[in-house]
C-alpha cells in the first residue's frame, strides 16, 4: 500500500539542505545568530519581492498579527472585522490589542468574507478589516478596497497562506495598510520552525513594528514604547532566503497539481473542487480544500489506502469555546458551519509525483464508485 501524508516536509529539505548548512556554518563561526546579514537579506528580499518598501521578520505570523494591530493603532473600544472560517490566531490578535472582534459570514467561492454580511456589520466604532486570503486563495480586492475606501477602514491582510499569490498581478499581502505573514513549517515559504514577517508601505507604521519586535528599543538602552521579543533569528532567515529562490517555481507545480485534481475529479457528483482561477487570478494552493457531505467517510476511505487528510478548519470561530466563553455571542453562520463540515483537504505539495497524484484521483472515485454516486 502506498503512503502518501498530507505533507512531507523531509522532501524539499532533501532539496535545500546543503546550501542552508552552508549558510548556518557562517552563522555559527560568526555567532551572529540575531539582526545579521541574512536577516537583511531577506526583509530586503522579501519587500522587493512583494514591491512593498518595508519588510520586518518576526517570531511567527501571530505575532506579526499582533504588531500589526498595535502599530495602526487599533486598541480597546475599537471594532475589527474578520470572517468566522479564519485561524485562531486572527481572533486571538484582535482580542488581545483590547479590540472587540465582530465575525462575518464566508464567501464560499473565494473562502474570504462575504462582501453583503461586511456592509451589514459596519458600525460607526469598526476600525479595521483583517482579511485572511484562506488556502491560498486570493480575496476578491477590487471589492474589498471599495468597501475599506468607502467607510475609511483600514485593511490588514493575514496572507500566511498566500506567499506569492497575486491579484490583477499584485502580490497579495500587499494591497493592505499592512501585510502578515506566517512562515510556519507547513506554508509555502516555510521555516524549519516558527517564523512570520510583516510588510508595509506606511513609514509610521513601519517605524512601530521595527521596534515592537524588540521591546520598544528604539536605540541602545532606550525604550520608547512598549513592545516584544518577536525576532527572526538568523538561522531561519537563511532557509527563508534559500527557499524564496524558488517560490514561484513551486507555487507553479501547486496549479498544475490542482489543475489536475480538477481534470479527474471535476465530473463527481457531490464533491465540490476548489474553483479554477480566473484570469486576473492567481492561487498558490496552500491546501487543497475539497468539499463533499461524505467527508468522514471519505477520510476513512483514504486512511485505508495510505492518504493523509486534515481539517482547516473543523470548528468556525464563532464555534470555539474561548470566543464563547468570553464575548458570550451566541451567533450563526450557516454557510461556515456547512463548510465546516464539509471541508477536507487532501495532499498537496510540490514535491507529489505523477504517480502519487493518478492514485489520489483514482482512490477518491473509488470511493464515489463504491457509494454509486458515479
Amino acid at each position: 500500500m502506498k503512503k502518501i501524508p498530507l505533507l512531507d516536509l523531509k522532501r524539499s529539505w532533501e532539496e535545500i539542505k546543503e546550501e542552508v548548512y552552508k549558510g548556518w556554518e557562517e552563522v555559527f563561526s560568526t555567532m551572529k545568530v540575531l539582526n545579521g546579514k541574512y536577516l537583511q537579506e531577506f526583509e530586503k528580499n522579501w519587500a522587493e519581492y512583494l514591491g512593498v518598501k518595508y519588510a520586518f521578520g518576526c517570531s511567527c505570523g501571530t505575532s506579526a498579527l499582533l504588531m500589526a494591530l498595535i502599530a495602526c493603532g487599533i486598541e480597546k473600544g475599537d471594532e475589527v472585522l474578520l470572517q468566522t472560517n479564519a485561524f485562531i490566531a486572527d481572533l486571538e490578535a484582535i482580542h488581545w490589542v483590547g479590540a472587540t472582534p465582530v465575525l462575518v459570514e464566508v464567501d464560499p467561492n473565494t473562502f474570504g468574507p462575504h462582501l453583503e454580511d461586511l456592509y451589514q456589520k459596519v458600525t460607526p466604532k469598526t476600525k479595521a478589516l483583517l482579511l485572511v486570503h484562506m488556502y491560498g486563495h486570493p480575496a476578491e480586492m477590487d471589492e474589498i478596497i471599495k468597501f475599506c475606501e468607502k467607510y475609511g477602514i483600514i485593511l490588514i491582510e493575514d496572507a500566511s497562506h498566500a506567499h506569492g499569490a497575486t491579484y490583477k498581478g499584485k502580490k497579495v499581502g500587499s494591497f493592505g495598510k499592512v501585510g502578515c505573514f506566517s512562515c510556519g513549517p507547513v506554508k509555502n515559504l516555510n521555516c524549519i520552525g516558527d517564523g512570520g514577517v510583516v510588510v508595509t508601505d506606511d513609514d509610521e507604521v513601519a517605524f512601530k513594528i521595527k521596534f515592537l519586535r524588540v521591546h520598544g528599543q528604539v536605540e541602545k538602552n532606550h525604550f520608547h514604547f512598549f513592545g516584544f521579543n518577536s525576532r527572526l533569528d538568523e538561522l531561519q532567515a537563511v532557509i527563508l532566503n534559500v527557499r524564496l529562490k524558488t517560490l514561484d517555481q513551486k507555487n507553479e507545480k501547486r496549479r498544475k497539481i490542482a489543475k489536475k485534481y480538477y481534470e479527474g475529479l471535476s465530473d463527481i457528483k457531490n464533491l465540490t473542487l476548489p474553483p479554477l482561477d480566473p484570469d486576473y487570478k492567481q492561487s498558490v494552493y496552500h491546501r487543497y480544500v475539497i468539499r463533499t457531505p461524505y467527508r468522514d467517510e471519505l477520510v476513512t476511505f483514504l486512511k485505508e489506502r495510505g492518504i493523509g487528510t486534515g481539517y482547516y478548519y473543523p470548528i468556525p470561530l464563532h464555534l470555539q469555546k474561548s470566543y464563547l466563553t468570553f464575548y458570550k455571542n451566541s451567533i450563526s453562520f450557516p454557510v461556515a458551519e456547512k463548510l465546516a463540515k464539509e471541508s477536507v483537504a487532501i495532499p498537496m505539495y510540490p514535491e507529489l509525483t505523477d504517480e502519487e497524484i493518478e492514485y489520489i484521483i483514482t482512490c477518491i472515485r473509488d470511493f464515489y464508485k463504491f457509494k454509486i454516486l458515479i
